[in-house]
């Protein structure tokens, strides 16, 4: 025994206690690490095959038909969307909650889709539907995109960088932002003649028919870069997610990576709504489901499992919707609704915000 404790005395464990299983690795054990590995392939899988039946099945076209690669490349513009809603609304939610270390709040509450809807409304409002209409194109992507991720930087700093800054502050005033503007905007929507408000609740629900292959070349950089410098930070991310406190003592700068985490957050937001329009709880719904299937809290696993969960989410939905239940129009209102079902959930357990 004596020698036991002198052993241990040297390598400062405490005597007694098993330390051969302690790691400091993502993962509890090999068993769960092999269960992730499994289940994220799996993932996947289902996804490129929801993706498949999407492309080729129930075309009406044979297909060795010279129509039959132009109906492909039509679909193929959906699935892009919505391979770009997928990244945009699974990495921004998860690395949202995580800085600001609450699973319940979701980057709407920054007034996204509120504000999506403010200029859709106003640009039918003052300028009529010939306008509405001809308002796509590269550049009013761009100017969508510049004005929400203005709103977001205008909102950090003067909230966050201020002497009363704080993040329950920004998100009350988010709320806020968000209510006002989209009272406004409905305002206006009452006082549009009924084939004018036809033309723009089309245009207000998140659908990836919304899309225009226009906007890839423009789009699809700005994510694959923006997904880049969040997974590179996901390890300051891990810190952050522990709180003010506990990342300050473990030497990261609390309020400067948070403020860094959400110029990237309200960067794919921005682009995800600008593109598909608004998804309220989609990615709540994402973040609550990859959440129960990680078994670790490092961001460099749990942001490609909400990735995949992400597109399996849209990729299946649109499938069952468009080919078993031929509901073509609800796809979009489902994912809502069970997301809001689950936001519900969520928060009666939890008790609080």
């Amino acid at each position: 025994m004596s020698e036991f404790i002198d052993k241990n005395k040297n390598t400062g464990l405490n005597p007694g206690v098993d330390n051969r299983n302690r790691s400091a690795k993502a993962f509890r054990s090999r068993k769960e690490e092999t269960r992730y590995w499994i289940l994220l392939i799996t993932l996947f899988v289902l996804g490129s095959l929801a993706t498949y039946g999407l492309l080729v099945y129930n075309n009406p076209v044979p297909m060795g038909s010279p129509s039959f690669v132009p109906i492909v490349k039509r679909r193929l513009t959906a699935i892009v969307a919505m391979v770009i809603a997928a990244v945009c609304q699974s990495l921004a939610t998860v690395a949202f909650q995580s800085s600001t270390n609450n699973r319940i709040l979701t980057p709407s509450l920054l007034g996204f889709e509120a504000l999506y809807s403010t200029i859709h409304t106003s640009t039918m409002f003052f300028f009529g539907a010939g306008v509405f209409i001809k308002f796509k194109g590269t550049g009013p992507f761009l100017f969508q995109v510049a004005i929400m991720v203005l709103m977001c930087l205008i909102l950090y700093g003067w909230l966050l960088s201020g002497k009363y800054g704080n993040l329950q502050l920004m998100l009350l005033v988010g709320i806020i932002i968000g209510t006002g503007l989209k009272s406004v905007s409905s305002f206006m929507r009452k006082l549009l003649a009924p084939s004018e408000f036809d033309v723009l609740q089309a245009r207000l629900f998140g659908s990836v028919n919304n899309a225009d292959a226009e906007y890839f070349p423009v789009a699809i950089p700005i994510v694959i870069i923006t997904a880049i410098l969040l997974l590179a930070y996901s390890k300051k991310l891990n810190v952050l997610s522990l709180g003010k406190g506990t990342s300050t003592s473990l030497g990261v700068h609390h309020k400067s990576g948070v403020i860094y985490t959400l110029v990237l957050v309200s960067v794919l937001m921005s682009i995800s709504t600008s593109l598909v329009g608004p998804l309220t709880f989609f990615g709540f719904l994402v973040a609550t489901m990859t959440y129960q299937a990680v078994p670790t809290y490092d961001h460099r696993y749990v942001f490609p499992m909400a990735l995949a969960i992400g597109f399996l989410v849209l990729t299946g939905s649109y499938f069952f919707m468009y080919h078993v239940f031929r509901a073509q129009g609800v796809v979009s209102i489902i994912i809502e609704l069970f997301g809001g079902i689950t936001f519900l959930v969520v928060m009666l357990r939890k008790g609080t915000l």
